[in-house]
């Protein structure tokens, strides 16, 4: 068989022969797309390991291990692995429950039919069959198989908004050795994978399969491995060196002082040479040591960054967002910045006939009938139960005719079709010849310009049509013109009806747009308002680009034509002025994935926290390079496997949502960071002062399991349960350095640290001194309940924290903190009683346990006092 050369390809124009086809798929391979490398179930878990704060646990837990194995004692380390093993569990439980959800949700079928040409004769294979040098056979509502070059084209339009975010374009078969000079994404005598025949038919080439693709290539992009570290994780990774430099500082300066300390006082031990009674000492200090570093470690941090992470996850599943990443709930909100892909995103992705106008000023009604039967006779389009097949433009005059309660199906049955010229693009217009009730008439529709020059116009009309169609152009709206006459005789031949193209009558003018959604401006003023820049890069023109970024509230009248560029331009830009350049820009258009990828790079340079939306195979490199990724439940896979988070419902507003759950997450962590840190400030002071009472231990080490584990994990459960408010939404984005304890925390918790330390400490030399003998059990185990019911009043202040809200507002929305408060009353009354030698305890009486209580609950009323004073100043403010 013959053979011919396309772009220096050969290909066989009766189709591959069997020895072909073999040849080409060995060398170019199967036409499936790479899934991303799947990541074994172990690997999984163990990178849950890699979190700063439980790496000191496990260090922390060692040293535990070693000293339990010397005192015969595991309590401690026991109750410091369940602390780890919890906390990593839950996350792996909560992401991999999440990943199942997105493999039901984005499967592929790789087995649906294709038409292709082999051995002469025109046959279906499935798609993965398709290979290099194959003839594809494409048609009205077909998805093009794979990358190639056209051969014959009739009137072929393809919707390429899934991989360049234009929603339909003209294809044509261009003469060898031409190359295409228009503005457009891809040349325009090249199909693509994954894209959508809208209208006419064509036959071409395959020039790439699979991973070659461009939608391929694109997908490769968006699985590579990114350095992009969220910023919770760097706030964590700060907090842990943190940690480690004041554990080991306090432990060793304990060491030191407590050492120094018995030589001096102890000459007994010290004057001898009873080496073996000194190595004791030394050892017993340096358990000392030991468990302070322990109880400098925040071992419910963890518990509470993921229930926190794992409770928004859930939650916000139930709104239609499906999170596939914990850390992308609280990533949301710390975001500066989102980059937005317009077609499926901001709007509907669905052309809609927004006006129908005549030459009078009132709107078109359809007791015109034969305005009707033009749209429903002169089209190729067909509709489905909620869509439509050919043409987006087309399918949207049915849709508009439907809706007027016309049947185009029952016209099209009882008015004879006689002849028909196709929409061309190089006509800009369709006519078609139909018989009405015996009298023939021509219908003419398309540019309104060309349909213009057939009617015969006055002056004034034509300056009136003029002006309606540059208010729609300004309004990003597509216009069609429609006009008829009737005949003398039916016309049979396309060459004779191009003749009778004169004198026709102007009918009306459509105004055809793709809507923005409803929920998209509020979505985007919410945004705005939080301190969040909203841009908009999209492969669209820009003439319709700038005025969807208007209608939603992006582009001001104050807004300077200078802060829209295209996607040429910005690819030209060099990286110094890119970078300057990137903060201005609100509107990018016919931009490329690598442009959308370029962007979101510099904007991190910039120190932001990007987020990006989209739906199409475009979108995914992007969504991938971002701190967040947000696809669309109704997008394409390969932007769903590159993204954080999928809006199931499809909704821009659960954007606005999904930041507003982000700041409330990280405010609970900081709010159960405040908590915690108070104890353990609070615990390392008593630790250090007891010896000098004549108590080196005042609280022990199961008294501070209690406190340091089980009471902590209480509190994340209470604190990362607590709802989200909007109020977060009025704040400005924090800055990605700023660091988790801000200053208000770093006051609040050296504050409440050394005021709950002088507290407690007075009440140890009070109980040290009332009796001769010292401090007894009862007297420790008051001053342990204490300690415990401190902590607790304080934990309706840290619920408050960086708010001037009474601790009591929507308190019975905050079931699981009324939950928590009473786990741990019970739980300490249990201790009490119940817990004996194990946790040097004596049962306390009714009065006793109400004095405690009454006297501790001073905490919370200081804390409402000073709330209510700092509201009164507000105000005056």
């Amino acid at each position: 068989m013959s053979t011919k050369p396309t772009r220096n390809l050969e290909y066989n124009p009766a189709g591959l022969t069997d020895v072909q086809i073999a040849e080409s798929r060995q060398r170019h391979g199967e036409n499936v797309l790479t899934p991303p490398p799947s990541t074994s179930l172990w690997k999984l878990y163990l990178d849950k390991y890699r979190d700063p704060i439980i790496q000191i646990l496990l260090v922390a837990a060692a040293i535990s291990l070693v000293l339990s194995l010397i005192e015969k004692d595991f309590i401690e380390t026991i109750g410091i692995f369940v602390a780890i093993f919890f906390a990593t569990t839950v996350g792996f439980y909560f992401e991999r429950d999440a990943a199942k959800k997105f493999n039901i949700l984005n499967a592929l079928n790789e087995e649906s039919p294709v038409k292709v040409r082999r051995h002469g004769h025109v046959i279906e294979i499935p798609r993965r069959e398709v290979v290099v040098g194959d003839i594809m056979i494409i048609e009205v509502g077909d998805e093009i198989p794979a990358d190639g070059l056209l051969l014959k084209a009739v009137d072929l339009h393809i919707n390429e908004s899934s991989l360049t975010g234009e929603p339909i374009c003209s294809k044509v078969v261009l003469p060898e050795g031409t190359h295409d000079e228009g503005n457009k994404t891809y040349p325009r005598n090249m199909i693509l994978r994954s894209s959508m025949v809208m209208n006419g038919r064509g036959t071409a080439v395959v020039t790439a399969v699979g991973d070659e693709t461009e939608i391929g290539k694109v997908a490769r992009n968006s699985t590579e491995t990114t350095d992009t570290k969220t910023p919770l994780n760097k706030q964590l990774d700060k907090l842990a060196k943190l940690i480690s430099k004041v554990g080991s500082t306090v432990a060793i300066m304990a060491f030191i002082i407590f050492l120094v300390h018995d030589i001096m006082v102890n000459d007994v031990v010290w004057q001898g040479h009873d080496y073996f009674r000194m190595a004791e000492v030394v050892l017993k200090y340096f358990m000392m040591a030991v468990t302070l570093i322990v109880m400098a470690v925040p071992e419910g941090l963890p518990m509470a960054v993921t229930l926190s992470l794992a409770l928004n996850m859930r939650r916000m599943l139930k709104s239609n967002n499906l999170v596939r990443k914990l850390h992308a709930c609280e990533t949301m909100g710390a975001v500066t910045v989102i980059c937005t892909d317009k077609t499926g995103t901001l709007t509907e992705n669905k052309m809609t006939v927004m006006e129908m106008k005549g030459l009078t000023p009132q709107t078109v009604s359809l007791h015109d009938e034969l305005l009707s039967q033009a749209i429903a006779l002169n089209t190729t389009a067909e509709l489905t139960d909620d869509s439509g097949i050919g043409n987006p433009t087309e399918v949207a005059l049915l849709m508009w005719l439907n809706k007027q309660g016309v049947s185009y199906q029952t016209i099209r049955e009882q008015i004879e079709v006689i002849t028909q010229l196709p929409f061309s693009t190089e006509n800009k217009y369709m006519a078609t010849v139909a018989k009405l009730k015996g009298q023939p008439y021509l219908f003419v529709k398309g540019a309104p310009e060309i349909v213009m020059s057939f009617c015969a116009l006055s002056a004034e009309e034509q300056a009136q049509l003029q002006s309606m169609l540059l208010d729609y152009q300004q309004k990003a709206m597509r216009t069609l013109a429609f006009a008829y006459k009737p005949l003398k005789a039916p016309v049979l031949s396309k060459d004779v009806l191009k003749e009778e193209l004169h004198g026709l009558l102007f009918q009306t003018v459509a105004a055809i747009s793709d809507p923005i959604r409803e929920d998209v401006p509020l979505a985007v003023k919410q945004c705005q308002n939080a301190g969040i820049e909203v841009k908009i890069v999209t492969g669209d023109t820009e003439a319709t680009t700038v005025e969807i970024a208007r209608q939603i509230g992006i582009w001001k009248d104050e807004t300077s034509q200078k802060d829209s560029i295209s996607g040429p331009q910005w690819s030209a830009m060099p990286d110094e002025e890119a970078y300057e350049y990137a903060q201005r820009l609100k509107v990018m258009s016919r931009a490329r994935p690598s442009d959308k990828q370029r962007l979101v790079e510099m904007l991190q340079k910039r120190g932001e926290v990007v987020a990006v939306t989209g739906d199409g195979t475009n979108d995914a490199p992007a969504l991938h390079y971002a701190h967040v990724g947000l696809s669309l439940g109704s997008g394409t896979s390969v932007a769903k496997e590159a993204s954080d988070i999928t809006l199931l419902d499809d909704s821009f507003g659960s954007i606005a949502h999904a930041v507003m759950w982000g700041r409330s997450l990280y405010k609970n962590i900081q709010r159960f960071l405040f908590f915690q840190l108070v104890v353990n400030v609070t615990a390392l002071l008593l630790v250090l002062s007891g010896s000098f009472v004549g108590v080196e231990m005042p609280l022990t080490v199961t008294q501070m399991l209690w406190v340091n584990l089980l009471m902590d994990t209480f509190a994340a459960m209470a604190l990362a349960s607590l709802p989200p408010s909007r109020d977060v939404m009025k704040d400005k984005p924090r800055k990605n350095s700023d660091f988790i304890i801000n200053k208000e925390m770093r006051k609040g918790i050296l504050f409440c640290g050394v005021v709950f330390f002088a507290i407690m400490f007075a009440m140890l030399i009070y109980c040290e001194r009332r009796g001769s003998e010292g401090v007894d059990i009862r007297e420790l185990t008051i001053f342990f309940t204490t300690f415990v019911m401190i902590q607790l009043w304080n934990l309706f202040n840290a619920k408050t924290l960086g708010t001037n809200h009474t601790a009591f507002r929507y308190l019975w929305k905050d079931r699981g903190l009324l939950l928590v408060l009473f786990m741990v009353i019970f739980g300490q009354w249990l201790i009490v009683t119940f817990g004996g030698k194990m946790f040097r305890t004596v049962p306390l009486s009714f009065h006793e346990w109400i004095l405690v209580i009454g006297a501790t609950s001073m905490v919370l009323w200081t804390g409402e006092l000073w709330r209510w004073i700092r509201r009164i100043k507000t105000k005056k403010a």
